[in-house]
């Protein structure tokens, strides 16, 4: 069946990239695109997240999924998804907005899926550790570690995310009671895979913390990332210890974290403790982060489309059965994977 997809943000870096990935799988799909300004074709749609009245093209469209790759504050796109009972997709959220928008969605009458998929790099974090856990019950613990590349070839969102939560506590889990941290605090050394080496990680909030405790209830878990730079992952941890990030203005920040390289790799592990042993999935994408962040919405959606789940709230990787997920992302030319024990 043909289906109308809509992407919103889809003049940004992943929109676009989400745009081309999902065109080439799905040739007889039609594809909207949704930004504030006018486009060069009748499936470029004027939509506004801060303008609910830009809203209207989403119906005349008869737009089957809606996939959010842009910032939505007060949850606009959310609220009509529901009222309209339209599939619905959101990659964007970082933890603060996605536990007010998840709060909001359950107390609503749901007649669509509704699906929050805003972890790291689309949120596969979740749906990739399902693929070698047997039993959930017996996780005591999940942790993430993160390597970033400020080669890569990155978009607005997370600098500006970085720019604006990294002076902010944020929560990790430890025997399911909530620790206060901040970010590039407490260095651990992690010999990563693909040729990168032992590094040392730092403190880093994604929402899979949230995700992984709130609802897998995994009592244990932990997010660390690296730069590419040993200098630069040292210096934004000094940084974090003298409290500049506290004085530096938002505009300064940003400056900081700006920064976007004409490409490189993006590579996460994800080491997963039980009772029986534990396992590592190690994930590189030669693209970069775009590149993973668009693939996983896609896949998200090509789920959707294909298997008949209910309406209800799904968090992302609740749409997978078994290592179906793996085996998608393992398939794609640009991703590598290993899962060692």
């Amino acid at each position: 069946m043909k289906s109308n997809i809509l992407i919103i943000g889809g003049n940004g870096m992943v929109g676009k990239t989400i745009a081309r990935i999902f065109s080439s799988r799905n040739p007889n799909s039609n594809i909207f695109i949704g930004g504030r300004k006018q486009g060069k074709t009748e499936n470029d749609l004027i939509i506004d997240v801060t303008k609910p009245q830009t809203f209207q093209a989403i119906l005349d469209k008869k737009i089957d999924v809606i996939i959010l790759s842009v910032n939505d504050k007060e949850d606009h796109v959310l609220r009509f998804a529901i009222e309209n009972k339209i599939d619905y997709l959101d990659i964007t959220k970082p933890t603060p907005d996605l536990t007010k928008a998840y709060d909001f969605a359950k107390k609503q009458t749901i007649n669509s899926r509704i699906v929050f998929s805003s972890g790291w790099m689309g949120g596969i974090v979740s749906g990739l550790m399902h693929s070698f856990s047997d039993q959930i019950k017996n996780i005591q613990s999940v942790e993430l570690f993160v390597y970033y590349s400020v080669k890569d070839l990155a978009g607005e969102s997370s600098a500006h995310f970085m720019a604006e939560n990294v002076a902010k506590p944020f929560v990790n889990y430890q025997n399911n009671k909530p620790v206060f941290i901040k970010h590039f605090l407490d260095a651990e050394p992690f010999e990563f895979s693909f040729g990168i080496g032992k590094r040392q990680a730092y403190n880093f909030d994604v929402p899979d913390l949230y995700i992984l405790n709130q609802i897998e209830k995994i009592p244990n878990v932990s997010v660390k990332m690296t730069y590419n730079s040993k200098f630069i992952t040292w210096l934004l941890g000094a940084f974090q210890k003298i409290k500049l990030f506290n004085i530096l203005s938002l505009k300064e920040r940003k400056m900081i974290f700006g920064s976007s390289g004409n490409g490189d790799q993006s590579v996460f592990e994800i080491v997963v403790k039980t009772k029986n042993g534990n396992k590592k999935i190690s994930l590189q994408s030669t693209k970069g982060q775009a590149e993973l962040t668009a693939l996983s919405a896609v896949l998200h959606v090509e789920e959707l489309l294909k298997n008949n789940h209910e309406t209800q709230i799904y968090f992302s990787h609740q749409l997978y059965q078994g290592s179906s997920l793996f085996e998608s992302l393992n398939a794609y030319k640009t991703i590598n994977m290993q899962v060692t024990e």
